[in-house]
């Protein structure tokens, strides 16, 4: 049983279906209310996140914590939004 929130930095974070995810890196705390809003993973799984990107994951996915930390809930693919570029608009003359 954990005693302080700094004991879940480090812990390994799995899926529903048992694949890895990556280690906690950090705890988001909402401190007004005095509980865990989320854990942060800096570097993830590249099978699950593309490029390996960090993810916040909010606390409300969490199935169990104990050794390790189960979800209950995580996307099949993370992928990064591709930016459109933008139109060059070119003045009319008059």
């Amino acid at each position: 049983m954990l005693q302080e929130v700094s004991e879940l930095i480090g812990l390994q974070v799995y899926t529903s279906k048992g694949v890895f995810l990556g280690n906690i890196n950090n705890v988001i705390m909402d401190i007004s209310n005095s509980c865990i809003d989320g854990i942060y993973i800096a570097e993830t799984n590249p099978l699950l996140v593309e490029d390996s990107r960090a993810v916040a994951v909010p606390f409300r996915w969490i199935q169990a914590i104990g050794d390790i930390v189960i979800l209950r809930y995580f996307p099949n693919r993370v992928s990064i939004k591709k930016e459109t570029p933008h139109e060059k608009v070119i003045p009319q003359e008059s």
